[in-house]
């Protein structure tokens, strides 16, 4: 990272010995002061002290003189969003007293103070109130501020910052002792400032949003306190490279996004966005507060080291798009960089990560990966006894480099040779910054005191690193504590302008909005009759030909075959029609557990793959895969397997949410191993299904019908959305409706043929205005046979049977299918109270869409017993309930 000469020379000319990267950041303006002659306007806080006082963080400021520091600070560290743009976006102007406007002389009402006790239900560790949200008009934290003063003043991030002010005055501070010199690690006095500049705007951050979240206003509370200096990091990093941070590596993602030009203001606005939850947040548009915005930064969940399953998938799936020939947002020079805190290397996601990139690496496949860990020997409460250092970090089968985190040089030396060999060696490796001391509690409501004595809080507290890396930069010649003194006031006051902006911003308080994001839109695909696919779904009539008559009079069609040679023969079809598409799995390479991808791998090079057996990282390499330009399909062996990845399932469902569609992970689950059999008990004939959402859900009955559906599920997961299809194996082979009838063979649909998610298939030559029998799977048999025996016994009856593979809710196929019947029989093959289908009666129920007697029949809620069906959906389970709807 180069520092821009044209500011750096005008900067110069103007006598500035402050210069920042890329003009980010420029010399400020003389210090303000007041009318009465004080020295200088106090840090942030806009208090007038004494030329004898200390400069420094008093959170005591009045309206006005908070209002004058905010505008006294020069605006030319780059803003692209000040406060009448923003307010052009929609927000509102604060009215009567507050920082932006004089007093109106309009006495306000206090609003209601809530204990914490009333806020959290519990202890949360202190015995300050917690404000509610002002709902009065506009937010105004000045306001708010003044009520609170004194409890403002002694949050102990409030205490540290005024000290570090303290500190920086009076410019005596100890600087580490370091074996390292500027030079002799190769960083600059440009890169140096920004390290400065990233670790400073990181402190203060987190200072302002203690006190927006004690005021009421703030919602986010997990801070980097210890952890500033890791923004040398953000000024190694490539543009290009993929990031995935944890929640504490703040100061990563500021250094990052100050290199690639951002300005400091617009990087302020959007973290104080994330905090209060605006809906102008960039990151997830105001539903939660995470790291990320750039196009690949990735959104880290709260869900213990998630990121570092998907992040080895993009290590992975990035070199092997290059290989393909196909478009990918990752150079072939790229890394994949992952971050976790020393806590999460005991969870399976890092453990499983870290297992598939050393087995990559031994196998020879390309994986540039750097596993981040910052160790400051706690997690949350549990101690690390130097677990990580010790002992952890000797099991890890790659380079492992260490720097000491209180130490500027030595995070910039070992974070460069880091990343330096992974790009070289193109393998994983892993970074460690030890030393690290979490300076205040995991979150506000973190009792401490409940595992560490006062005198540990305290000595915590006081261990700034950042003042170390201040001594050293003033040691070296790269800044002087004045110039030091003025960046923090002005980036203190921004701070706190950018806090009260974002509170004023509109929130998210739009179900419909909320329901809206879940997943990327449906995209229409060409079909036989000309309409898209997410055009209103058809009710279908089932093919005559299922029963062996011709389909279509005078032409000739295929042979018929079973389910399995179908699927087979789609996923040739769509790897022909789509290179970027990829098939990976366990045992799939040989033609997998039930002969689905027999001869795909020879055909399709390089893109049908075998992983080790893995689910978790089966899922997140798949995500990572769709993240780097790929169209992966997972395939799960056994449904029940599933369950070992279900945490990926659910970071894959929540993705577009979470990201507010910048960031959708686009990939196909192929779920076998479900539902009717004798073999391999409960653990290979699970039938129960994960519908979250964000995910979509379809299981075929028939061969014909999957090829159809699987044309359309392609396309939704190249638009972004996730897909899983799920196999009945019962199906895969399945010849007969009756014995000997042959009639579940189909024959191979034309290409032009397309089943949409919305569509539904009728049998039956009637409307099923006596009854209608919906059913999906193998249910779809049960019900055709109980129709079968209803009609032999009752011929004038009028009962339709509803193939219905879409799962995840009530589309208008169906919607359409069951209106104006008399009975309606849902035959759900899961288990009773995991079925799919109640989900279903329950919104066309509250659609009015239901006639008054309706029923579901489902599997037996327990386990499936080796060798037997008895827990199953039965013909007779189906008899019996269709008979009482007639009665009825």
């Amino acid at each position: 990272m180069s520092l821009c000469r044209s500011v750096a020379a005008a900067a110069q000319r103007a006598g500035s010995r402050w210069v920042s990267v890329a003009g980010v950041v420029s010399q400020a303006r003389p210090m303000t002061t007041t009318a009465a002659g004080s020295r200088r306007v106090g840090v942030a806080a806009g208090v007038s002290v004494p030329g004898s006082q200390p400069k420094v963080f008093t959170g005591r400021a009045s309206r006005s003189t908070a209002a004058a520091a905010a505008a006294a600070a020069p605006d030319d560290y780059g803003s692209s969003h000040d406060t009448e743009a923003i307010r052009d976006h929609g927000t509102a102007e604060p009215q009567g007293p507050g920082p932006n406007g004089g007093s109106s002389g309009r006495k306000r009402q206090e609003p209601s103070i809530p204990s914490r006790n009333r806020w959290w239900g519990f202890d949360a560790g202190s015995d300050m109130d917690t404000l509610a949200a002002h709902q009065d008009g506009p937010v105004d934290l000045a306001w708010l501020r003044e009520q609170r003063a004194d409890e403002v003043a002694s949050l102990s991030e409030v205490v540290q910052h005024e000290r570090f002010c303290a500190a920086i005055e009076s410019g005596n501070i100890q600087a580490p002792a370091s074996p390292h010199t500027l030079a002799s690690v190769g960083m600059t006095r440009q890169q140096c400032h920004l390290a400065l500049l990233s670790g400073i705007t990181t402190q203060i951050l987190h200072t302002e949003s203690r006190v927006t979240s004690l005021l009421g206003q703030g919602y986010y509370t997990i801070g980097p306190g210890g952890e500033e200096l890791l923004g040398i990091v953000g000024c190694l990093l490539e543009q290009k490279d993929s990031v995935a941070l944890h929640y504490r590596h703040l100061a990563t993602q500021v250094a990052r996004q100050l290199s690639q030009g951002k300005p400091i203001r617009e990087i302020l606005t959007n973290r104080a966005r994330g905090h209060v939850v605006s809906s102008l947040d960039p990151v997830t548009g105001g539903v939660h507060c995470a790291l990320g915005g750039g196009d690949n930064d990735y959104v880290v969940t709260s869900t213990l080291a998630s990121q570092a399953p998907p992040a080895v998938g993009r290590a992975l799936g990035a070199p092997l798009a290059h290989k393909l020939k196909l478009k990918t947002p990752f150079p072939k020079n790229s890394v994949s960089y992952v971050s976790v805190g020393d806590g999460s290397v005991n969870n399976a996601h890092f453990l499983a990560a870290a297992n598939t990139a050393e087995y990559a690496a031994f196998r020879g496949y390309r994986c540039p990966v750097v596993f981040a860990i910052s160790d400051n020997d706690l997690c949350i409460s549990l101690k690390g006894f130097g677990w990580l250092g010790r002992e952890f970090k000797q099991k890890l089968r790659m380079r492992v480099f260490e720097a000491d985190g209180r130490d500027m040089l030595d995070v910039w030396d070992k974070t460069n040779k880091a990343l330096t060999m992974c790009r070289k060696e193109t393998k994983p490796v892993t970074l460690i910054f030890k030393n690290l001391t979490r300076r205040f509690g995991h979150a506000a409501t973190d009792r401490q005191d409940a595992y560490l004595t006062q005198d540990q809080i305290q000595a915590a507290a006081d261990r700034n690193p950042l003042l170390g890396a201040c001594a050293q930069a003033v040691e070296t010649g790269v800044t002087t504590y004045d110039e030091l003194q003025e960046l923090t006031n002005d980036i203190t006051n921004w701070t706190r302008q950018a806090f009260q902006d974002a509170a004023c911003e509109p929130k998210n308080n739009d179900r419909q909005v909320m329901l809206q994001r879940v997943a990327a839109a449906e995209v229409e695909v060409a079909r036989a009759d000309g309409k898209g696919t997410t055009a209103k779904g058809r009710v279908l009539d089932a093919p005559k030909a299922f029963d062996g008559s011709p389909a279509v009079a005078g032409k000739k069609r295929e042979n018929p075959t079973i389910m399995r040679k179908h699927m087979n023969r789609v996923l040739d079809e769509l790897l022909t029609d789509n290179q970027d598409l990829v098939y990976i799995g366990e045992d799939v390479t040989h033609g997998g557990y039930y002969v689905i991808t027999d001869g795909l791998a020879k055909k399709h090079p390089l893109r049908v793959c075998d992983f080790p057996p893995d689910e978790t990282t089966l899922l997140g390499a798949g995500i990572g895969y769709s993240q780097a330009g790929l169209l992966p399909v997972v395939e799960i062996p056994y449904a029940k397997y599933l369950d070992c990845g279900y945490d990926m399932l659910g970071e894959l469902a929540i993705s577009n949410w979470l990201s507010n569609g910048r960031h959708p992970a686009g990939l196909i689950i192929r779920l076998q191993g479900f539902g009717v059999g004798v073999f391999g008990g409960n653990f290979h004939t699970h039938n129960s299904l994960h519908l979250p959402p964000g995910l979509d859900v379809v299981c075929y009955s028939n061969g014909a019908d999957y090829a159809k559906g699987w044309r359309n599920i392609v396309a939704q997961a190249r638009a972004g959305r996730a897909v899983m299809s799920v196999d009945c194996t019962q199906l895969l082979a399945q010849r007969h409706l009756f014995e000997g009838d042959d009639a579940w063979r189909r024959p191979y649909p034309e290409r032009s043929e397309v089943l949409g998610f919305g569509d539904v298939v009728k049998y039956g030559d009637g409307e099923g205005k006596d009854l209608c029998l919906v059913a999906y799977g193998t249910g779809v048999l049960n019900a055709l046979r109980v129709r079968d025996d209803l009609l032999e016994q009752f011929p004038s009856l009028d009962v339709a049977v509803i193939d219905s593979p879409y799962l995840s809710s009530a589309k208008d196929g169906l919607r359409e299918a069951v209106s104006d019947k008399s009975r309606v029989l849902f035959v759900d093959t899961c288990k009773q109270g995991q079925h799919p289908l109640a989900g279903i009666i329950t919104q066309l129920q509250s659609e009015r869409l239901l006639p008054s007697a309706w029923q579901c029949v489902a599997a037996l809620p327990t386990y499936n017993p080796l060798g037997q069906t008895l827990t199953f959906v039965s013909d007779d389970d189906v008899r019996s309930r269709a008979l009482q709807l007639l009665e009825a």
